[in-house]
């Protein structure tokens, strides 16, 4: 019996949220936003999975699927799209625990896998992030068609160097606060910002940039009662009419949690990094000591550098790594009625009667008109 047809897969259940919550927690990643997907996993797991009920062509949050041997959970996945048009997703978390069943790890993560490229058929492109050090999760996701996209560091930076950063008055003449209305500008500068192949990947557009009705009101809420409050902003350059910046901050109200910032810089502004950081560190300043992360890429050299010359430390390495999906469309051919061969039906095709001439014909078929319709020369 072959390995599909013995483990079962399907979507999450209530029964299975403590199990497959406490599998995520115990696998090692590098990621600091995961926690509290986790959190969110498990506090709106009911809302979630109303909405999973709802129509087919409706988005659905949720989805994070199981595979199972009898009653015992042996691996589980989670998903979500990367960008509105929904054209590329990414893989949050995968854990895969054989325990003491005669499966391997990498066969119950390549059956989570692929049944994910066959239930998502919106996706043409899979993302992920794996930690550069984890030699098995690398060998699965090679075995399953991922190749290197870039690679991405972690930094943090320490309350007592966000002080020092904020002793520094940024030179921003034109930094104005992000909006839906900035859409087409921060496109703009997320399409410089990268590689051409990165950027075909990301597949990001102006809707990308715009925080639509729901997603206004969670950020409206989150900002007045919830743990962080997220401020943003760009710095505009007048004479090309262009956004040369950008960050995103998220900060924590409590001191237990860290700060997450994003930070986009145009590649012939490099000399807003230092800047920019210092706008942030004064943003954090008014709230509790807490320390910031931040991440850089290996095709933003000067961001690397300026991180280790501010002595930023470095909490992980990933590599970004990333697959097309090529569904195959089922070729369907004409079948013939029963008891008739094909060379019956090809004899059925003659002609049955004889071609009219055309005006190209050969003149010994032609009709000749009468000599009184041809006009005389002298005429």
């Amino acid at each position: 019996m072959s390995l599909s047809a013995e483990i079962n897969l399907r979507p999450l259940a209530y029964r299975d949220l403590d199990t497959v919550l406490e599998m995520f927690a115990q696998a090692p990643t590098t990621l600091p936003g995961l926690n509290r997907d986790r959190q969110f996993l498990q506090h709106w797991y009911a809302p979630l999975k109303l909405i999973s009920f709802m129509p087919h062509h409706l988005p659905q949050p949720l989805r994070v699927y199981v595979a199972e041997k009898g009653d015992q959970v042996l691996g589980a996945i989670q998903v979500s799209p990367f960008n509105r048009n929904r054209t590329t997703w990414q893989v949050d978390q995968l854990v895969a625990q054989a325990g003491g069943t005669e499966f391997g790890n990498q066969e119950i993560g390549t059956q989570l896998l692929r049944h994910c490229f066959t239930k998502v058929w919106e996706a043409r492109t899979w993302l992920l992030e794996v930690s550069a050090s984890d030699s098995d999760g690398l060998g699965l996701y090679r075995h399953n068609g991922f190749q290197p996209l870039a690679q991405l560091t972690y930094w943090t930076i320490t309350p007592e160097q966000l002080a020092s950063l904020a002793a520094h008055e940024p030179d921003l003449p034109n930094l104005l606060p992000a909006t839906n209305a900035d859409a087409a500008l921060l496109c703009q500068l997320d399409t410089a910002a990268m590689p051409a192949l990165v950027r075909q990947v990301f597949d990001r557009h102006i809707c990308d940039f715009k925080a639509g009705v729901g997603q206004f009101l969670i950020s409206s809420i989150q900002n007045l009662w919830g743990a962080t409050q997220t401020q943003q902003g760009y710095v505009f350059e007048p004479q090309r009419k262009a956004a040369i910046g950008y960050y995103s901050v998220e900060l924590a109200r409590h001191g237990n949690q860290a700060h997450q910032a994003q930070l986009t810089v145009h590649p012939a502004y490099t000399w807003l990094y230092p800047e920019l950081l210092s706008q942030i560190s004064r943003l954090t300043q008014a709230w509790p000591s807490s320390p910031l992360y931040l991440t850089s890429t290996d095709y933003q050299p000067e961001r690397e550098a300026f991180f280790e010359q501010v002595g930023a430390s470095q909490t992980g390495h990933t590599l970004m790594m990333s697959r097309s999906v090529w569904h195959k469309v089922r070729e369907v051919r004409p079948r013939l009625p029963e008891g008739l061969a094909l060379g019956e039906v090809i004899q059925g095709l003659q002609q049955n009667r004889q071609p009219l001439p055309g005006r190209m014909a050969h003149p010994e078929v032609m009709p000749l008109s009468p000599p009184g319709n041809f006009p005389h020369q002298d005429e």
